[in-house]
């Protein structure tokens, strides 16, 4: 058998040519940075200004092309949203409420109570919830939160919860279709997602020119996803953050981002050579971590202002269904939550089932209900708890017009509104939470290149020339993130991110049934003792 450190891309490499392609690597990262790491003139004012004028016209053209609006009762409201909500609550009451009854089950499972040696895959089912997990908590769940807080007020939460108790039956269909329509490898991997359940799945339907345009759609816009939102949005945040402990506009990285963005673009360029099983053990370690981290970070801010839960609660419902004209009224509000909550889940976007169609299993449905736990997590607990330090302290330092006002500008330090509201309570925390960020953003971006590269592999082909291509441009794209402005590389992120969504729910409609019949299947077999416990 092959050790996990020797393979590349699904190739092998022997040992003495490891170092060769890390080398390729990077010099192929920093050749393809070499036009934004010096001013296109003498008058330029910095490398960012520079990737900005690149970057701020093509972003613009994406977003108005991707966030297109319909008007709901006199509202205008982007119609990616509407597809996406309601996909899930669809699911939700198709699978009759899994969200929920299967909830118990899918701890079972990802505790490796269910785990059979003899089953093909690449990682347990721990380190595949990881894996997704890492692609989605992070900087989503910190400095997300704070613009939806921002735009939609305390209410944008309540809709934030409310998408993603909905997006987890979402998740659990996308999930099972992953895993269920994966393809073994010659070299032992696997390869899944909606790139092959689209494809094979509607091909079952005699739909199969149908399915391999929708495949192709997908594939692209993950490619844009993972270079967008699960690179730039990530790796902006963390640098913007890392500027604000570090002086501000005194700050070494004040104006040159690009430094930083080099540095991680090296130490993530060396982590994704070795594919989902090197990810999955760089993941299984950093998220447990640092969402315990954060968690009690919030817990703490939360229990030492225990009085003001109540009142923050209270703000959250009554803003939930307010028709206050400062945040857009209930619709403007409700869009805010949503909208953050699938950018911070990715529920319906499909992105999650490439990393779970590795797990080892030849059960596809307990993959889909391991996977359910996902905008559980990062949503109903993660985001719920970032949204509560806000509230809690009053926006930390700043006035709420003032922070709405720079949301509505594009000038919000989203980063830094959540640091601030933690620093009200824990005078130290924005350094931890500095930490905390560039794992997060670490771990989401490695995960992401992971996505990627499955999406460019299926355009281009399982090759080494295709493997080292997109590695090397998804490191160029994270100096370019460090530089950009936040304004820019969100709107990027999102509409990237948010275009996966389109095909993805399309197919899953039409492969809902026979889910719906394997699902029924294995509860029964669960059920009857006929799949065994492993305790």
């Amino acid at each position: 058998m092959i050790p996990p450190s020797r393979l590349y891309g699904g190739a092998y490499i022997a040992p003495q040519r490891t170092t060769r392609f890390m080398k390729r690597l990077i010099a192929a990262s920093l050749a393809l940075c070499a036009p934004f790491l010096f001013p296109f003139t003498a008058s330029a004012a910095s490398v960012d200004d520079a990737i900005n004028e690149v970057m701020g016209p093509i972003t613009d053209a994406i977003t108005s092309v991707i966030f297109w609006t319909v008007d709901i009762a006199g509202f205008t409201v982007p119609f990616v949203l509407i597809w996406l909500f309601f996909g899930a609550l669809f699911f939700t009451v198709y699978f009759k409420f899994v969200n929920i009854r299967a909830f118990g089950h899918a701890l079972d499972v990802v505790r490796g109570k269910y785990d059979d040696p003899n089953h093909q895959g690449e990682v347990s089912h721990f380190q595949a919830l990881t894996a997704a997990l890492s692609g989605t908590v992070g900087v989503g769940n910190i400095a997300g939160v704070a613009v939806a807080v921002s735009l939609g007020g305390p209410g944008a939460t309540f809709w934030m919860i409310i998408a993603g108790l909905f997006g987890m039956s979402s998740k659990f269909i996308e999930c099972t279709l992953g895993l269920k329509y994966r393809r073994q490898n010659e070299d032992g991997s696997v390869s899944g997602g909606p790139m092959y359940y689209l494809r094979d799945g509607l091909a079952k339907k005699n739909m199969g020119g149908l399915g391999k345009v929708l495949a192709a759609l997908f594939a692209v816009a993950c490619i844009g996803g993972s270079f967008g939102g699960g690179n730039m949005v990530q790796i902006n945040q963390a640098t913007q953050q890392l500027i604000s402990v570090t002086g501000g506009e005194a700050s070494v990285f004040y104006g040159q981002g690009w430094i930083f963005g080099v540095v991680m673009a090296v130490i993530v360029g060396v982590v994704i050579l070795g594919g989902i099983k090197s990810i999955a053990k760089v993941t299984d370690k950093i998220v447990p971590f640092m969402v315990g981290i954060y968690i009690l970070g919030a817990l703490w801010v939360i229990l030492t202002n225990i009085g003001a839960v109540p009142t923050a609660f209270s703000r959250i419902i009554a803003g939930a269904f307010d028709t206050e004209a400062m945040y857009g009224g209930l619709v403007g509000v409700l869009i805010q939550g949503i909208r953050r909550a699938a950018f911070s889940n990715e529920a319906g976007i499909g992105s999650a089932s490439i990393a779970h169609s590795a797990a080892k299993t030849n059960e596809p449905v307990s993959e889909g209900i391991v996977a359910l736990l996902e905008p559980f997590i990062d949503t109903v607990v993660i985001c719920t708890m970032t949204a509560l330090v806000i509230v809690i302290t009053d926006y930390g330092q700043y006035d709420a017009l003032t922070v709405f006002n720079n949301a509505q500008g594009g000038s919000l330090d989203a980063i830094g509104l959540t640091s601030s509201a933690f620093e009200q309570s824990i005078s130290w925390f924005p350094a931890v939470l500095s930490l905390a960020v560039i794992l997060f953003a670490l771990s989401t971006m490695i995960s992401w290149s992971y996505y990627g590269l499955k999406a460019w592999t299926y355009l281009f082909g399982e090759t080494k020339a295709a493997d080292l291509s997109y590695k090397a441009v998804f490191c160029v794209f994270v100096v370019v993130g460090s530089a950009i402005s936040a304004s820019s590389v969100f709107d990027f992120g999102d509409a990237m991110i948010f275009a996966m969504c389109f095909p993805n729910v399309l197919g899953l409609y039409f492969l809902a049934g026979e889910v719906k019949t394997d699902l029924s299947d294995y509860l029964r077999r669960v059920k009857s003792g006929e799949i065994k416990r492993f305790d």
